[in-house]
C-alpha cells in the first residue's frame, strides 16, 4: 500500500510540474493592498508548497490526537 502512495504521489508531482511549466506567463496578485507580479509557475509551486504543508499539519494533529 505504502508503494501505490509512494507512486501516485510521485505522478502527481510530475504532472504538477508538467503543468508548471507550460504555464510561464506573468499574472499580477493582488491582495489587500499588495501588488505584485510572478510568473503563473512559481505561483503554481508555491501554492502546491502551502497545501503540502497544510497538509502534513493536518495529518500531525490527526495523529496527535489518536494518542
Amino acid at each position: 500500500m505504502q508503494s501505490i502512495k509512494s507512486i501516485l504521489s510521485l505522478l502527481l508531482i510530475i504532472a504538477t510540474l508538467i503543468f508548471a511549466i507550460q504555464n510561464f506567463a506573468t499574472v499580477e496578485i493582488q491582495f489587500l493592498l499588495w501588488s505584485f507580479s510572478l510568473p503563473r509557475a512559481l505561483m503554481i509551486v508555491i501554492l502546491l508548497g502551502v497545501g503540502f504543508i497544510i497538509g502534513l499539519l493536518f495529518y500531525s494533529l490527526v495523529l496527535h490526537r489518536r494518542r
